[in-house]
């Protein structure tokens, strides 16, 4: 089997979820590659040489220009704050290495075309970390929709929602840099973009609010405060090109929401919705049942669905994040062996980051937007 150098950049929670994933794919999946874990690079020698010792890179650095020129590197793999995907992106592209980044893909839709054009312009393959589209509770949502179980679509309903800032105390983080582009609506927002965009398709147009609830928060270990520049919520009606209409939601904010990462799509025929905070579980509604037995039944995950059986034979046994960053890594590697080209792509994640800047033009401007003008 060919070995894959995988170089990682920024060992946080993302980080640390990708190296699992890695790690746990060639066991669970048959594959072409097999990931070999040659660097980590972060903030700085030290931090990088600690976090590459406990996630087991033979080697580190704290700069990620040696990582992206290291010739034992195949992979560029990307999990550091939003400001920095794109010169990384760009390096590696230019090096003529693949590219593995988290979402969002840029902090606006202008430099997420850059990253675009340098690796179609190289034929570079890109892949962008949206994990919950490898749930296979959200593939067999599409797979509904798509065969007409549920008819035409008529309305999609989606929300993101977590309580990670509900505290006004909480200290200023990298996550509410207006350098790195928007706040809630482009970090858990794109997760129901995306979802919105797999299942339904393209959305032409809507009218968007965002919201910052909190003005202001410490700075970390200081009395001093930073004022907060980037939306704690965030909202839109949309108009999908199919003719279907809808809502999107994104909230960081919401006290008691820890992964409300739910969505309900309405057809002429049914309705089936998921709810990420009951990870295993798809509910449908079709019409036509006996009158007094009408009503929603619960489908658990099992066997019979998309890459269950690959991590367990029985159904309703729950599958977890990681497993389906595992799923993500699989279609990644198999892409880069030639198979399957891997969604979302750079291309893809910029189509998700125009409806972003989309939702933000909107509400400042108080307008209808159609999304080509982004």
């Amino acid at each position: 089997m060919k070995r894959l150098g995988i170089g990682l950049v920024g060992s946080g929670f993302m980080g640390r979820s990708h190296a699992h994933a890695f790690r746990a794919a060639p066991g669970v999946f048959e594959l072409p590659l097999m990931p070999v874990f040659e660097m980590l690079a972060d903030v700085n020698a030290e931090v990088a040489a600690k976090n590459a010792a406990a996630l087991g890179f033979a080697r580190s650095t704290g700069d990620w220009k040696a990582l992206v020129a290291d010739p034992a590197v195949d992979l560029v793999d990307i999990t550091t704050p939003n400001t920095l995907h794109l010169p990384i992106a760009l390096a590696a592209i230019e090096a003529g290495k693949p590219v593995y980044c988290e979402k969002p893909l840029a902090p606006n839709a202008l430099d997420a075309k850059r990253m675009v054009d340098a690796a179609e312009r190289k034929g570079i393959k890109t892949a962008v970390g949206f994990n919950y589209l490898k749930n296979p509770m959200v593939a067999l949502a599409r797979e509904i929709v798509a065969s007409g179980e549920i008819g035409e679509v008529v309305s999609f309903r989606g929300i993101h929602a977590e309580d990670y800032m509900t505290d006004p105390k909480a200290p200023w983080t990298w996550r509410l840099d207006k350098a790195g582009g928007h706040g809630v609506v482009a970090d858990l927002g794109s997760h129901i973009i995306s979802i919105a965009r797999a299942i339904v398709g393209p959305i032409e147009s809507l009218v968007g609010q965002i919201e910052t609830v909190t003005k202001e928060r410490p700075l970390p270990g200081s009395a001093e405060t930073r004022k907060v520049e980037v939306d704690d919520e965030a909202r839109a009606l949309v108009r999908f090109a199919s003719g279907a209409t809808g809502s999107l939601e994104a909230s960081w904010v919401k006290a008691g929401r820890k992964m409300t990462l739910a969505f309900e799509i309405t057809g002429s025929k049914g309705t089936v919705e998921v709810d990420h905070e009951r990870f295993n579980e798809l509910r449908l509604y079709t019409v036509g049942a006996a009158r007094g037995r009408e009503g929603f039944k619960t489908i658990l995950a099992g066997p019979d669905h998309q890459f269950y059986k690959e991590f367990c034979p029985a159904p309703g046994h729950q599958l977890g994040f990681n497993d389906i960053k595992t799923i993500e890594v699989m279609a990644l590697l198999k892409s880069l062996a030639g198979g399957p080209k891997f969604m979302p792509d750079f291309r893809e994640a910029w189509e998700i980051q125009r409806v972003v800047d989309a939702i933000v033009v909107s509400a400042n401007e108080k307008r209808w937007v159609e999304v080509t003008e982004i």
